[in-house]
């Protein structure tokens, strides 16, 4: 599996596109939201000759969804998200312009993923897991061949999610870590949506909120 990340916008957010030799992408919570950064994003996707298979959103708070008017309309991609943050993706629009930001309009989503599909990206597959208290319909994303892990929010380096936004529950949410996230193998490199990489075995020997 090979893996590229991007820093964007204000809010520092870390957007992934995961491919594999065949050029199949997923696109992992796009947050480009300038000129600038929607040309980084397209320039590595045609240096690499990808294909991008969708826009796979680990939850819908308005930092991971602000480039994927760009995605869609760039690569004519389905968007995919679980259904419970289905209300805060419908609100995008509304959430930029509180931060002084600008989305015309999102495209629907065409899939609504739930806890345990596997999602195929030429040879490398994704596993869903549900780990909602970020948001309610947050998820992480784990490869079992590549011991890797796009937790979105849910799990930071020495952190985790916030959980006082609408839908959020931080028992909830720390449930779900111990029991979906930090059972995988202590080698399992996590690529959180804000911050540096991690592992598991670094977040279960240190992390302070577990």
């Amino acid at each position: 599996m090979k893996i590229k990340s991007f820093v964007f916008n204000s809010f520092q957010e870390n957007t992934f596109v995961v491919h594999d030799a065949s050029g199949e992408a997923f696109i992992i919570d796009p947050g480009c939201s300038t000129p600038d950064e929607q040309k980084k994003l397209r320039e590595y996707v045609v240096d690499n000759h990808l294909h991008p298979l969708a826009v796979v959103l680990t939850h819908g708070h308005i930092d991971h969804i602000l480039g994927v008017p760009f995605c869609v309309n760039e690569w004519h991609v389905p968007v995919w998200i679980h259904p419970a943050d289905g209300f805060l993706y419908r609100q995008a629009v509304a959430y930029a312009q509180i931060f002084g930001l600008t989305i015309s309009s999102m495209p629907d989503p065409e899939r609504m993923l739930d806890e345990g599909e596997v999602l195929r990206c030429g040879e490398e597959c994704l596993e869903v897991l549900h780990v909602p208290g970020h948001s309610p319909g947050g998820i992480a994303l784990y490869s079992r061949a590549g011991q890797v892990l796009f937790p979105g929010d849910i799990l930071f380096s020495g952190s985790i999610g916030r959980s006082d936004l609408p839908g959020g529950d931080h028992q909830l949410l720390v449930d779900g870590i111990r029991r979906k996230l930090l059972v995988l193998p202590e080698s399992t490199v996590v690529w959180p949506g804000h911050g540096p990489s991690t592992t598991i075995g670094e977040e279960k020997a240190g992390n302070p909120y577990l």
